[in-house]
């Protein structure tokens, strides 16, 4: 669609400050069972103009609400009374979340329409199958896939009026400071039911250097000063995390993980439905949302093979939500990056190509690291390559099931193969961080695992007879992909672990007969 073209050639920066500002505008209504929407509309409006709005299922019916002017929210809240403490005693902090109650519900009569609710979550992976089948081919099915699982419009309005509900609380401590949403919330790749990963950003005062430089005084603010940023960053989360536990309307659960590597605090946020994490800026964070984001944005193909490639790396437990020795979401992602510019010619450019585009505006030196590189994407030439996702399925299979692990790494920057600096199995260099491994955690196993999962599923795709498949209703092209290769294959598959260490032959049939059961329930992770 147009609109879709048009929001897409805008810049990370400007889709990030638009979102914010409509966050900032936006309030959140549970509403009574028996809503009338015309009635709901028409007494927001004697507030101001109702910008958008749209409604959504979370223990009963909810409807997000922007309006065109800030100062809307301020006349509602001004109507807006404080619960009946009878039974419970409030903690009295105002917020944008509401609850409506119809005065005198028996004479409203119901609605006629019935209203129409925005999904929050993606449909199982077993009703996913049924749907693929139904197309024409591959790539209609991958299309499918990423049409049932990406983000929609009123779900990313969603996270970050998650953020800036954050923000509200923020900004009693620290006025200045904003709660931004990084990762897979804004970086195009994330999918229904994703966390929202936030973090508090107090960089974002713009001083006018000039004002600055004026009078004869040199002036600074007095403020405390700590041996480290890291103990900053454990007290300003410590308390923020008190104040979300204490007061925040709808946070439960929430966890301190304050000696992490990038501590953070964890919380579920019940208005949203969302599981949250909140750590404070990190730099480096930000500029790999955005490299994806570019990614996602250039090429339609890419964000179907990323989907698609995540989606099936679930089903077989090859990546899992909890934290382990499987390989991540991001690293998958990374690895489709990498197929993609190893194409001929590339579908995307490499990391020093996008860098050699950038200008001054684009300059990013972070901690030592140059992270800078084009954020226009007027300024990248459109790919030549027109293979269909059909054939880039296929290869990626292929590629990665005879990749040479032992000997080479994945490098985005160059876009080739490289000697691995360490003996990690998996060795994916960190785009930014240069000295970093993003796959460190990934084991021999696992990796094998991967292997053999890709060479079956080339295998599968190589000899399928499609038209035999559909007289004999059986599930083909990728649903046949992503229906877990149980027992009934795993001696055909032990003639493709040719090569593969015997150990791991043994731990991975076992771990195939235990994700056989428990894969199709929790079938796709982020």
């Amino acid at each position: 669609t147009d609109a879709e073209v048009s929001t897409r050639k805008k810049t990370f920066t400007e889709v990030q400050t638009e979102r914010l500002g409509q966050a900032e505008r936006t309030v959140l209504i549970k509403c009574p069972s028996k809503l009338n929407e015309k009635k709901l509309l028409q007494y927001l409006s004697s507030h101001g103009n109702v910008r958008s709005h749209f409604f959504f299922e979370n223990r009963g019916i909810n409807a997000l609400v922007e309006f065109s002017e800030k100062s809307s929210i301020a006349s509602l809240q001004d109507a807006v009374g404080i619960p009946n403490a009878a039974e419970h005693h409030v903690v009295p902090f105002k917020s944008r979340l509401f609850t409506f109650t119809l005065k005198n519900p028996v004479s409203q009569p119901a609605e006629e329409t019935p209203l129409h609710l925005s999904p929050q979550c993606h449909i199982p992976v077993t009703d996913l199958i049924q749907k693929l089948c139904l197309a024409d081919d591959i790539s209609s099915q991958m299309y499918i896939l990423l049409n049932e699982y990406q983000l929609t419009e009123e779900n990313i309005k969603l996270r970050f009026l998650a953020c800036s509900l954050v923000r509200d609380f923020a900004r009693a401590y620290f006025p200045d400071s904003t709660v931004k949403p990084f990762g897979s919330s804004v970086n195009t790749f994330g999918k229904l039911g994703c966390d929202v990963d936030m973090f508090l950003d107090f960089h974002d005062t713009q001083k006018s250097p000039t004002k600055m430089k004026k009078g004869p005084f040199e002036m600074e603010f007095q403020m405390k000063r700590l041996p480290s940023e890291r103990l900053a960053t454990q007290r300003i989360l410590s308390v923020i995390g008190d104040c979300l536990d204490n007061f925040g309307p709808g946070c439960v659960s929430v966890q301190k993980i304050l000696n992490a590597r990038c501590p953070l605090v964890k919380f579920s946020h019940q208005p949203t439905g969302f599981q949250c994490d909140l750590s404070v800026s990190n730099s480096i964070a930000i500029r790999s949302s955005e490299l994806l984001y570019i990614y996602g944005c250039l090429d339609s193909r890419v964000r179907a093979l990323v989907f698609t490639i995540r989606c099936w790396a679930r089903v077989h437990g090859l990546t899992n939500s909890a934290p382990g020795t499987w390989i991540t979401n991001f690293s998958l992602t990374m690895m489709v990056m990498f197929f993609l510019q190893k194409r001929s010619p590339p579908i995307i450019p490499t990391l020093d190509q996008l860098k050699e585009l950038a200008d001054a505006k684009d300059k990013h030196i972070i901690g030592g690291y140059d992270c800078s590189f084009v954020s226009d994407l007027r300024k990248i030439k459109p790919t030549k390559n027109t293979e269909t996702l059909d054939v880039l399925l296929g290869e990626f299979f292929e590629y990665f099931g005879n990749f040479d692990f032992r000997r080479n790494s994945i490098n985005l920057r160059k876009g080739k193969e490289v000697n691995k600096p360490e003996s990690s199995p998996l060795y994916i260099w960190n785009p930014f961080e240069q000295d970093l491994n993003i796959s460190k955690n990934v084991n021999q196993p696992q990796l094998e695992k991967f292997i053999a999962m890709a060479r079956e599923s080339a295998w599968i795709l190589q000899k399928e007879n499609k038209t035999q498949k559909i007289i004999n209703k059986e599930p083909w092209g990728l649903a046949a992909l992503l229906i877990p290769f149980g027992k009934s294959n795993s001696s055909k598959m032990k003639n493709r672990m040719k090569g593969i260490g015997s150990e791991t032959i043994r731990s991975l049939l076992d771990s195939l007969k235990l994700n056989n059961a428990n894969s199709q329930q929790k079938a796709v992770g982020k």
